[in-house]
């Protein structure tokens, strides 16, 4: 066995006790074992036989070599020192097993050494065994070992019976050495037996000290009853998570912050992404909240957060249910919290004295997150700020009956208008909540108007597509490029256009904005086959030419015809179009329509007034937002040249849109509606003119006329039965088939159908269809 550990040595690393690194080197640990060990080690493992017999004649009666073998007690000593390290092996067990083992050693080796001086002395009667024994060379091997070890035994527990004692001065010398030798190892087994035993009752001593400690304060100040449970309860809860190892906060702190974060990834994340107050945050900033949490214990009937104690701390419930306690009057249970719920952030977020008491119902696991903290982590996540703000200002909106919530809610709304709220919010997020009053206050306090989330939109490009007037106006006059692309390359002006969002078009066109040459077919395509006539007619309007190609090569006309859009067709032909002009693969408008049987589109195109579209059918058009993407139901045609599958158009991506959908400043912004802005925007908004496409299937007329809305729906009636010749006309409704009661819904570009009072909305569908 020690052979083979000899060899085993060669391959071993060893750790370099000046640059404290490993080497592996075979070479120099081969050196190394070389220049220390190796040489005892082989003469060790040497058989005793063997050396004997290499020994002079003289010398072979000696069994010195027999000593060399104690040289493997090294490698037993460094065997218990790494059983005393590993984890695996109870400690206190490896401890009392060493010490056994070094006792029998000193005691055998004692009663050896003892024995052969009898063995060795001239008068072998005048020696410690020959008193006892007579003969005793004698006798069997056993009788003369158990005298050994018991002399030996006797004499290191200093209990001398009298029976066995030194004889001769020899033995007497060695009597004093092994005597005082004793004293050592006594004091070595005495000194580790105690410390063995005093640390297992260390913890309960402790324990009771402080219990006893903190029994003596609360009688010595009179604290209350439930004051003192309290205390005790967590004294105890305290030892029993010593006793049993859940010290879980302090095998955290003792770890690098690397490890730390991945284990309270590991443990609590799942349970902090459930939160109401985070969600729609980044998975980076959640990381970062989660490491700097600290989890804490906490027995049954102990405040957690007490009532109007400053805010310093938010918790978040991992395990176990805590009570909502209101301490005003009389203690009364609110509502009772379970795991995931996030409590004490009101105070925290709002600036205010905590609201209520929080009270555990039985043993509870919390996650506390210090308020400076989360505000130093939130700075550096500046949109994530403005998410939890908006998720803190929903959830008071939910509780708004209490009046203590519609207070908070009040005062937190007038800090979020005045800009006295810590938390960090953007440009883009106050102009998506249309909240025109903050976008103003961040403006004044040095915001950039140009600034940009993550997909390169700015401020403006989401006032357009939203149609906040107010915020666009303001962005305007502080600087904010009118005709800035994001990611997709879309301006602010396609935004407000394919939103169908009038007022803004016009206020962007009067500050510069324009549409770029390599855009507009792009913008026309999209427009065509999302079967929008009137974001075709506004991007005419602005001077674009429709009839552009886009990047592929093909133009609207082309996504016309394929589509089978006979409004559209007429319409681009009135402005232009060239139905014989090829895309890409080849293939012109005419040719789509003849591979197609597109009938009613070939008459179109053959007729020499192609805007005369009466006697063909309508095409509904859809009025759902216009996304900037190529339609994935693009035919696929057989080319008849090749007679291979032609695709006529690619995919693109889909422009992803905010994720905040709810509104956080809709209340400010309510509350600050009579707020009047004097511009451009109020002289654009009065004297604007609003165009809509009246029709009256009824009358046998589908011809849709283009008018100005009049003031009231009775004058829109006369209009009708005026250009129509249809008396009975008495109700308008939209495209769709919505009734209108209010002139002032009507928007600019809508399509309205005048109909009489027995007119049923089904057979709108019908009248389209014939």
């Amino acid at each position: 066995f020690f052979a083979i550990d000899i060899i085993l040595t060669f391959f071993v690393a060893y750790l370099d006790k000046v640059t404290y690194l490993l080497v592996d080197n075979p070479k120099r640990i081969a050196l190394r074992y070389t220049r220390t060990w190796l040489i005892l080690d082989v003469a060790s493992t040497i058989p005793s036989d063997l050396a004997r017999k290499m020994l002079p004649q003289k010398l072979q009666s000696y069994g010195f070599f027999n000593m060399l073998r104690l040289w493997r007690l090294r490698r037993v000593g460094a065997l218990f020192s790494r059983l005393e390290k590993d984890r695996h092996f109870n400690y206190f067990l490896v401890r009392c097993v060493k010490l056994i083992c070094v006792t029998l050693l000193a005691v055998h080796a004692a009663a050896c050494f003892v024995y052969l001086l009898a063995a060795r002395y001239h008068d072998p009667a005048n020696t410690w065994i020959g008193i006892a024994l007579e003969n005793f060379q004698e006798a069997s091997l056993f009788t003369r070992y158990v005298t050994s070890m018991y002399w030996s035994i006797t004499t290191l527990t200093t209990v001398g019976y009298g029976d066995l004692h030194p004889v001769n001065t020899r033995e007497m010398v060695f009597d004093i050495f092994y005597m005082l030798f004793n004293l050592g190892l006594t004091a070595y087994l005495i000194g580790n037996m105690t410390n063995l035993v005093v640390h297992a009752t260390r913890r309960t001593r402790k324990f009771r000290d402080t219990i006893h400690a903190a029994s003596s304060f609360a009688q010595r100040n009179m604290l209350p009853v439930r004051l003192q449970d309290q205390m005790l309860a967590h004294l105890c809860l305290k030892y029993r998570m010593d006793s049993e190892g859940l010290q879980q906060r302090e095998t955290l702190d003792a770890l690098p912050k690397a490890i730390r974060s991945s284990i309270s990834h590991f443990l609590f994340y799942t349970v902090v992404d459930k939160v109401y107050l985070f969600q729609g945050v980044s998975n980076d900033l959640l990381f970062q909240l989660v490491s700097e949490m600290k989890p804490e214990y906490f027995p049954p009937k102990e405040d957690v957060i007490l009532q109007n104690e400053a805010p310093t701390d938010f918790y978040i419930l991992v395990s176990g249910a805590v009570d909502i306690i209101d301490e005003h009057g009389s203690e009364k249970v609110i509502r009772e919290v379970k795991k995931g719920n996030v409590l004490g952030e009101i105070g925290v977020l709002c600036y205010r004295p905590q609201l209520f008491t929080v009270r555990t119902k039985r043993l509870s696991q919390l996650l506390r997150l210090n308020r400076t903290t989360f505000f130093s982590i939130i700075r550096a996540n500046v949109g994530d700020g403005a998410v939890i703000m908006n998720n803190l200002l929903e959830h008071l909106k939910s509780g708004a009956n209490d009046p203590r919530i519609q207070e908070i809610l009040k005062e937190t709304e007038d800090m979020l208008a005045n800009g006295r709220m810590e938390l960090p919010l953007t440009l883009c997020f106050a102009v998506s909540r249309g909240d025109y009053m903050l976008v103003d206050k961040l403006l004044e306090c040095g915001s950039d108007p140009n600034e940009a989330d993550s997909k390169g939109r700015t401020a403006l490009h989401i006032a357009a597509r939203n149609g906040s007037e107010r915020c666009a106006l303001l962005l305007l006059d502080r600087g904010a490029n009118p005709n800035s692309k994001d990611s997709d390359g879309s301006t602010p002006l396609w935004e407000a256009i394919r939103s169908r969002h009038n007022i803004v078009i016009e206020l962007l066109a009067s500050r510069g904005a324009s549409l770029a040459h390599d855009d507009i077919g792009e913008y026309a395509c999209v427009a065509t086959e999302q079967s929008s006539l009137d974001i075709l007619r506004d991007l005419h309007r602005l001077g674009a030419d429709i009839n552009l190609p886009k990047r592929s090569g093909s133009t609207a006309l082309h996504s016309a015809v394929c589509d089978g859009n006979v409004e559209i067709v007429s319409f681009l032909l009135q402005h232009g179009a060239d139905p014989d002009r090829p895309d890409i693969n080849g293939w012109t408008p005419r040719e789509y329509a003849d591979q197609q049987g597109h009938h009613d589109i070939k008459v179109l195109f053959n007729s020499k007034n192609p805007g005369d579209a009466t006697d063909l059918p309508k095409f509904t058009s859809k009025t759902a937002p216009l996304v900037l993407e190529r339609k994935q139901s693009d035919p696929a045609i057989v080319s008849a040249r090749t007679g291979s599958l032609v695709i006529t158009s690619r995919a693109r991506q889909r422009r992803q849109v905010s994720s905040f959908h709810s509104s956080l400043f809709g209340i400010m912004s309510a509350t600050a509606g009579t707020v009047e802005i004097g511009s451009i925007h109020d002289k654009l908004l009065s004297q604007r003119s609003i165009r809509v496409g009246i029709s009256c299937p009824e009358s046998g007329n589908m011809v849709k006329k283009l008018v100005l809305r009049p003031g009231t729906l009775e004058e829109l009636l006369n209009m009708g039965r005026r250009k129509f010749g249809f008396s009975a006309a008495s109700r308008v409704l939209f495209g769709e088939g919505a009734e209108i009661d209010d002139v002032r819904v009507i928007r600019d570009g809508d399509h309205l159908v005048l109909v009489s009072k027995d007119f049923v909305k089904g057979d709108l569908q019908s009248l389209h269809l014939s």
